[in-house]
């Protein structure tokens, strides 16, 4: 089939980055999840993942929404009560699927004159998403986040400049963002192609824009552009493989100092966004203060659930996938481990019996609450929990997939409080990160399962949409993508265009 012929050509450029040996540092508590029944299995240079048992797999049906898309990353609502459908599609635009299901012909946002020239056999640039201001009914501000060409003031032989950027919506047509407003609120030069993190989102508690990055690209967090001893997710020097907070409403929160002489950034922090007063690293000068945590390869996908916790799903090396349950100034571990296991940066594909519990500054490495293997597909596509009313079976899952279109959901372990999860990694107990139990999805028709699963999405009413396409590049001459949305098993409808 054209979806596994693609997969094997692209994953070793799909998931790739690393590790460095790090030094001692006092032991502050284990919590890496290491040796928990439901952490993914190393056997003879392959990973499993141990699932739920085919009795527990849970049934659900694609219901098709709309087609035409090239690559579509991701799908949300404006919050504003309009019942409008926004998909974000990696060649540049943001497209409206209106109340009536119907896909309107111009684009709400078009960056494609502004963003690096992809490659159609596959890339990981792009337009990668969207977030709208909490308040975007009244103020009718939108987030962007896309890979532009290589700022002026970026290291020679870089690839491209990752850019976040603010839109106002066209005051005589709440259906198109206004073009010219653009100001960038942050630009960040990438030594390599990959790993540029990608789902920007606004937590629904605090109303702070998150903003997931990734280490810079290429294997094993090294090479040109990675810091030597540690790689750039250990070095808090730099802002790569982190996740950053800032407030885009007070310009003055926090003290905001500039970046370093040589950083390969540039922010408007002071002038177009502040930094929150609790942010975990704002006393450290030497740190960039919109760091908020670290530790990550590619956070590709971000979100939050109903209570405000944030989830971060990490592509991994070689081996494992993971997804985290993120707070401040946690240390989540790469690139001395890929998920709940140990790293070697020569050999990406055994890990080590043993390595340290704790990272850089002496804090303890946080393990994942959800760790695949292999088996289940070669990347991890992050999706959100579960709490719409349509599928009460997936009440409080984490619905996710992998890139060759395998859905699976994970369920919390008994007694587990979404409430009670704390805000600063300074509290987290073992208890609070203990892993969770992954089952398959049972999706039908079969016949959808046969493209490559891009991301998920979210309407007002919180349900649940897929985001496929059958090709495995960003390639406008075949417009394959399509969004579907996830409801009970056998309800399917037709096609809405």
């Amino acid at each position: 089939m054209m979806r596994a012929a693609a997969v094997m050509a692209s994953v070793l450029i799909f998931v790739l980055a690393g590790f460095a040996g790090a030094q001692e540092l006092p032991d502050t508590g284990n919590l890496t999840n290491t040796g928990s029944a439901y952490a993914a299995e190393y056997r003879n240079g392959t990973s499993t993942t141990p699932l739920a048992g085919e009795n527990e797999t849970l049934n659900v049906s694609l219901e098709p929404v709309a087609e035409g898309f090239v690559a579509p990353l991701m799908l949300t609502d404006a919050g504003d009560g309009t019942g409008r459908l926004f998909v974000v599609d990696q060649v540049g635009t943001v497209s409206i699927i209106d109340r009536n299901g119907t896909l309107l012909e111009e684009p709400f946002l078009d960056v494609r004159d502004r963003m690096v020239t992809l490659n159609p056999s596959f890339d990981e640039r792009g337009l990668l998403s969207i977030a709208f201001h909490p308040a975007f009914r009244e103020n009718g501000r939108v987030f962007a986040f896309y890979s532009a060409p290589l700022r002026q003031e970026g290291p020679e032989g870089w690839d491209c400049t990752n850019r976040l950027s603010e839109f106002r919506v066209d005051p005589a047509d709440p259906d198109q963002a206004d073009m010219a407003s653009e100001r960038v609120l942050l630009e960040i030069d990438k030594p390599q192609s990959t790993h540029n993190g990608g789902s920007i989102a606004f937590g629904p508690r605090d109303g702070y824009l998150y903003v997931p990055l990734g280490d810079g690209g290429g294997a094993g967090d090294s090479g040109t552009g990675h810091t030597p001893e540690t790689g750039n997710a250990q070095d808090l020097t730099n802002i790569y493989g982190s996740v950053l907070r800032i407030d885009v409403d007070d310009i003055s929160a926090g003290s905001v100092p500039e970046p370093p002489e040589n950083a390969t950034w540039a922010t408007g922090a002071g002038s177009l966004y502040g930094v929150p007063a609790d942010n975990p690293f704002l006393a450290n000068e030497s740190t960039p203060p919109e760091i908020y945590a670290y530790g990550f390869r590619n956070p590709a996908f971000i979100s939050f659930d109903a209570e405000g916790n944030l989830y971060v799903a990490d592509a991994g090396q070689d081996l494992f996938e993971e997804v985290s349950l993120v707070t401040g100034g946690g240390n989540y571990g790469w690139r001395l481990r890929e998920g709940t296991h140990c790293f070697d940066l020569l050999n990406f594909r055994t890990p080590p019996g043993t390595c340290e519990a704790v990272g850089r500054p002496g804090k303890s490495l946080i393990g994942p609450i959800v760790e695949g293997g292999r088996d289940l597909g070669p990347v991890i596509i992050g999706g959100r929990v579960y709490n719409g009313m349509a599928i009460p079976d997936l009440a409080g899952h984490y619905v996710f997939g992998y890139w060759n279109g395998n859905f699976v959901a994970a369920t919390p372990p008994p007694g587990w409080n979404a409430s009670a999860f704390p805000g600063s990694a300074e509290n987290l107990t073992p208890e609070d990160i203990a892993m969770w139990r992954v089952q398959r999805l049972n999706v039908t028709p079969a016949e959808s399962m046969d493209a490559f699963l891009l991301g998920f999405g979210e309407d007002e009413d919180s349900e649940l949409y897929a985001l496929m396409t059958g090709v495995a590049g960003p390639d406008p001459s075949t417009a394959t993508g399509r969004v579907w949305k996830i409801v009970p098993a056998n309800a399917t409808a037709p096609l809405r265009t």
